[in-house]
């Protein structure tokens, strides 16, 4: 049985202006902000081409766009910056943890529409809360354009709930973090030395980190421990993207 939100109604128009007191703007496609919604377990239509109608493929492309967006505006805050530092607070910012919190922030919850099955089980509704945000960004994507939804991650959502500075300062072991991830699933893992480049009067490390014989990610830093970091913050941006 599918538990559908209260929010989506049969028609569009209570739907439409509950979206715009969620995003200050009105959308032009309601339906694609409904499909944003709707977990796969909610999915009852089905189309050859599509697959199951449900915010997986709006997830994917919002992964894109959200990660693209996010590149952009810490590239102009953080002008003097280098490309680890960078990579590894963006990893931070698009954390499924942190999704999941703006998610909260922001009121998702009352708009996801899943099965009733789910109901009562927190942990899977927060999950598929963070997911559903990466889906709207998907959406506002296709219904406004890049430059639209750049101002919307911007004033509604990096604005009031993104603290980049203090993101900045925050440790996240991204090392200990895949470590953990490969001993749990059984593979194999090493941080391999690539090269060291000298630059003036410092040392440069190249660090790779491979799992099961396949390179994830690399980093380069003054400090070998920080290339680490950054060559696994890279490897989790993969390893833990949305399927």
């Amino acid at each position: 049985m599918v538990l559908f939100s209260k929010l989506l109604k049969s028609h569009d128009k209570p739907f439409v202006k509950s979206l715009k007191n969620l995003l200050g703007f009105t959308p032009r496609n309601a339906d694609l902000y409904k499909q944003a919604f709707r977990h796969h377990s909610a999915s009852t239509r089905y189309d050859v081409k599509e697959g199951r109608i449900s915010n997986e493929r709006l997830e994917y492309l919002g992964d894109a766009v959200l990660s693209s967006i996010i590149a952009e505006v810490l590239f102009s805050t953080y002008p003097t910056k280098g490309e680890g530092f960078l990579t590894e607070l963006r990893a931070k910012i698009v954390s499924r943890e942190n999704l999941c919190e703006l998610a909260r922030k922001i009121g998702i919850e009352d708009y996801l529409e899943y099965d009733k099955s789910i109901r009562g089980n927190r942990q899977i509704i927060r999950a598929i809360s963070g997911n559903a945000f990466e889906a709207l960004i998907g959406a506002i994507y296709l219904d406004k354009g890049y430059d639209f939804t750049k101002k919307f991650i911007s004033k509604r959502i990096i604005n009031p709930h993104i603290d980049i500075h203090h993101l900045a300062d925050k440790e996240i072991n991204f090392k200990s973090k895949l470590i953990e991830w490969c001993q749990k699933n059984r593979k194999t893992i090493a941080f391999e030395a690539l090269e060291e480049r000298r630059q003036g009067k410092q040392k440069s490390y190249l660090v790779s980190v491979v799992i099961d014989g396949e390179e994830f990610g690399r980093g380069e830093d003054f400090s070998k421990k920080k290339a680490e970091q950054i060559a696994a913050s890279k490897a989790c941006e993969v390893i833990f993207r949305p399927q």
